[in-house]
């Protein structure tokens, strides 16, 4: 950052300046920050239909069609959950749902490349009726996005993919940047910067919540499968030396195997560095008296994703609502969730569960509330309304009901 600024800045600090200056220049200060961040700069910033359809194109038709069978999966569980169209209220009051007008989604490209983040909030925006969707993706060291991202466009119906990254594509995107249309919604997984970044574009536009390590616990007793509950762990562990595996269990016997498990099946991970540093400073095993306090540490700990596994799985997952994502059963693993299962993995993090939701229709739906009251509806409220505006000392207020 100091190439940048010419001086040691904070990453919020940092993300404070890049939204000043595409303010003020656009497209032009994206460029000049990435360049001296001494990243790759594509040549071609927009990257249309037929770029992302010639992407699909030209990857192996297995994995065309596991993208397929992905997005499809996503659409229909996005259409089944869609709210009613038509509109709901009281007495000449009612609320209807309107989409916003460009969603605008962040696909990162760094430690990791994940076309399923792009499926799980493109997919639900284009559901919600969404006119423009853009993608922001940063370009690889050949200063080309990846084709598996730009394939996973193609597949979502995306309109336009940016050769973008980091802070400068959440600015850009928040703010308008042309040629990229100024986005309503924002939402998709990144770094500190893409985190910080999404903060400060809270306000000028929609944030549905804020990306961040992932976080796993597993709830098992005795009946749960040791080697199903370490695969399970290190399948998030292998995300991020920041992610947080951890298992509560009531069995003693269950935890000493399941660190035999995850030691054996580290031996051959490709990722077992990354795997290895998220287990040791982040995860852990809690051992309970009882599988039925975890109830109430879930709910406060509110977890990004809350996998429960052994012979009481099911009649804890009726108990516990603090949680984005409930996996329930050997069947459910998270695993399915992160790509075929249907409903977003994209979800909130660092306790945010307690109150907010995984990505879907919703966030790129906005209510509207209309008031067309006949005269007859509206004769009985005037009289509480102007007593009510006196309550309140406002005068103007109680004239205004009392002139009808």
């Amino acid at each position: 950052m100091r190439g940048v600024y010419g001086r040691d800045l904070a990453v919020a600090d940092f993300v404070a300046e890049v939204f000043a200056e595409i303010r003020g220049d656009g497209l032009a200060a994206a460029e000049r920050i990435t360049r001296a961040l001494g990243l790759p700069w594509s040549r071609d910033v927009r990257l249309g239909p037929a770029s992302t359809r010639a992407a699909l194109a030209g990857l192996p038709r297995q994995t065309r069609d596991d993208l397929q069978f992905a997005a499809d999966r996503v659409r229909a569980f996005y259409e089944a959950t869609m709210p009613n169209p038509g509109p709901v209220g009281i007495g000449g009051c009612w609320q209807r749902f309107h989409p916003v007008k460009v969603a605008g989604i962040y696909a990162p490209g760094g430690r990791a490349v994940y076309p399923s983040s792009l499926l799980m909030t493109a997919i639900p925006a284009r559901v919600a009726g969404v006119s423009e969707i853009v993608v922001a993706s940063p370009p690889g060291p050949s200063g080309d996005v990846s084709q598996v991202v730009l394939a996973a466009a193609a597949v979502a119906g995306v309109d336009a993919v940016y050769a973008l990254g980091g802070a400068q594509a959440i600015a850009a995107m928040a703010l308008g940047a042309a040629p990229l249309p100024r986005a309503d919604v924002l939402a998709g997984p990144g770094n500190i910067f893409v985190v910080l970044a999404l903060r400060h574009a809270f306000g000028a536009a929609g944030v549905p919540s804020l990306p961040g390590p992932t976080e796993t616990l597993i709830v098992a007793d005795n009946g749960a499968d040791p080697a199903h509950v370490a695969a399970d762990l290190l399948a998030q562990a292998e995300h991020d030396p920041l992610a947080s595996p951890l298992l509560l269990t009531d069995s003693a016997e269950l935890a000493a195997a399941v660190e035999s498990e995850l030691e054996g099946q580290l031996a051959d991970l490709p990722r077992a560095d990354i795997a290895s540093a998220a287990l040791a400073q982040n995860g852990g095993v809690g051992l309970l008296a009882d599988l039925s306090e975890a109830v109430d540490l879930v709910d406060q700990y509110a977890p990004e994703h809350l996998c429960l596994l052994g012979d009481r799985a099911a009649e804890l997952a009726d108990s516990i609502t603090g949680a984005a994502g409930v996996f329930v059963g050997d069947w459910s693993p998270e695993v399915l969730g992160d790509y075929v299962a249907g409903p977003s993995h994209v979800m909130p993090v660092g306790g945010t569960a307690r109150f907010s939701s995984p990505v879907s229709v919703y966030d790129f739906l906005k209510r509207v509330n209309r008031f067309e009251l006949s005269r007859q509806q509206a004769r009985p409220l005037f009289a509480v309304a102007a007593r009510l505006a006196r309550l309140e000392g406002l005068e103007g207020h109680a004239r205004a009901a009392e002139r009808r």
